[in-house]
């Protein structure tokens, strides 16, 4: 694990005391993946977010009560084309979402997670930009359409919301259906 990884957790309960709410929304995608990158895909999308939530989860449990939304992917469920880093690494996230909420809910605290579709960020311009591959991908999104990034930000929200109290361990899609078919 990174160094500055383990520094920053050690200091990281002080900040994190009054966090009732946790999202992280920071990945790493290499296109294709050189074996040299493996280890900083998987520090950024994996071992990020699991440092991320222990710290923040440490005074939630104390208070017996908060909320972590974790951002998988559709990728957490399906293995992708040229990504097998990206695609291991949320699929990790999938399972941290899980364990977490197997410790945790009973202790009050809800976790759960989010799992994009092809979102029109700055990291899917080469894939916005290739109108061969993006009419495949589109043709396989029953929205017919790339997301919005602020289209996140509602399911997370919900999610944190006291509509969501019982639920625990769910990855939610948020793909244009994507999953559904």
């Amino acid at each position: 694990m990174p160094r500055v990884h383990r520094a920053k957790s050690r200091s990281a309960p002080r900040r994190f005391r009054r966090c009732r709410i946790a999202r992280r929304n920071r990945w790493s995608f290499r296109r294709p993946l050189p074996s040299e990158d493996w280890d900083h895909v998987q520090s950024v999308n994996t071992d990020a977010p699991f440092i991320l939530a222990q710290a923040v989860g440490r005074p939630m449990l104390a208070r017996g009560r908060g909320k972590i939304v974790f951002v998988a992917s559709v990728l957490s469920f399906q293995g992708g084309i040229t990504v097998p880093g990206y695609a291991a690494s949320k699929g990790s996230v999938a399972q941290l979402v899980r364990a977490f909420a197997n410790e945790w809910a009973a202790r009050g605290i809800n976790v759960n997670g989010i799992a994009p579709g092809y979102i029109a960020t700055d990291n899917t311009a080469a894939l916005q930009s290739d109108p061969e591959r993006e009419q495949g991908l589109m043709a396989r999104v029953p929205a017919g359409r790339w997301g919005e990034p602020d289209e996140i930000s509602e399911p997370i929200a919900f999610l944190c919301s006291n509509l969501a109290r019982f639920v625990h361990g769910a990855i939610l899609p948020v793909d244009g259906g994507w999953l559904a078919r």
